[in-house]
């Protein structure tokens, strides 16, 4: 070995060990983080077991793309963020937990999202707005910005005053309303008092109209109207409500109105990035190990030294041994 080789692996074996004793000197550092704190609530009514998100050969239902989608926002927060769950159905959203730092407890938030199912359920009903209402109550009173998963499906149809008025401050709470499903009508699967799926809903299945309030002025043409006994008049209502589609447009008005953000739900980097604009960020200290650079430098100090240099030693012994 030439001496120049060897001044070249002692200088290469001291940066490494400096590289290395930085490594393990180096204190952890106090960076600024910017963090989320949301309660995500989560409709587990029964049009939300409707198949229609993902491949058109094996689609899911939308409960399980709403679990999914959740589950890889988790993994995607920074830590120190925190995130509690609720669920939705009839009118009201009930808490399952407050927010809790996500890393520090990744898999029991991530086990409780994995577990939420339509039979959890206490009520059949949809009120859409209503519980949207009592999910922005419920993040008002956690401190908390809101997530709120739905396909947008009233059950029974909103009358023709409309669903529940919002009595808040608009934007009081920040939030993100969250569409899941297609925007293509599908059928809605029907289940029997066990749990097991029994086919689907028909037409005589499920209410076609809300006959609550007031009736429009042409029901008084319709047949066998009465002013009294019939105020809708006499014959069943004809529709689709059987079906189930992403009420877009509806989800969209609410958001408005309650000074809340609208984003379908997709692929994983545009819920955080919708995420990332709708919501608040508070500002954290997060202790941060830096001296897995200097500790990386050392490695590939250490590569050279023990693998490069060698082989190309050997490279050159090779050609001077070649008879010329």
């Amino acid at each position: 070995m030439t001496p120049a080789a060897r001044d070249i692996r002692t200088w290469l074996l001291a940066a490494a060990l400096i590289a290395a004793l930085a490594a393990a000197l180096t204190p952890r550092l106090g960076l600024r983080q910017q963090v989320f704190d949301i309660v995500a609530v989560v409709d587990i009514t029964g049009s939300m077991n409707t198949r229609d998100v993902g491949d058109a050969g094996r689609p899911i239902s939308r409960l399980a793309a709403t679990r999914n989608g959740l589950d890889q926002l988790v993994a995607r927060l920074p830590c120190k963020s925190r995130l509690g769950l609720g669920v939705f159905t009839e009118r009201r959203t009930l808490l399952l937990f407050e927010p809790v730092p996500v890393c520090d407890n990744f898999d029991a938030i991530t086990g409780a999202i994995r577990q939420i199912d339509w039979r959890m359920a206490w009520e059949g009903d949809s009120y859409i707005a209503s519980g949207l209402n009592s999910a922005i109550e419920l993040g008002d009173g956690l401190n908390a910005d809101l997530l709120f998963f739905t396909d947008g499906h009233e059950a029974p149809p909103l009358p023709r005053s409309g669903g529940a008025a919002f009595e808040g401050k608009p934007g009081a709470v920040k939030g993100l309303i969250v569409g899941v499903g297609s925007l293509t009508k599908s059928p809605i699967p029907k289940f029997d008092d066990s749990g097991r799926e029994i086919g689907f809903y028909g037409p005589n299945d499920v209410p076609q109209d809300n006959r609550h309030g007031l009736a429009p002025a042409a029901a008084e043409s319709a047949a066998g109207w009465h002013p009294r006994n019939a105020p809708f008049g006499a014959m069943a209502a004809n529709g689709d409500e059987h079906l189930s589609s992403l009420r877009e447009p509806y989800l969209r008005s609410l958001a408005e109105s309650r000074g809340l953000d609208y984003q379908r739900l997709g692929s994983d980097p545009a819920l955080l990035d919708a995420v990332d604009q709708a919501l608040r960020k508070r500002s954290v200290t997060q202790p941060t190990d830096i001296g897995v650079y200097p500790a990386s430098g050392a490695l590939v100090l250490l590569a050279v030294l023990y693998g490069m240099l060698p082989l190309l030693a050997a490279g050159r012994s090779s050609s001077r041994s070649k008879p010329r």
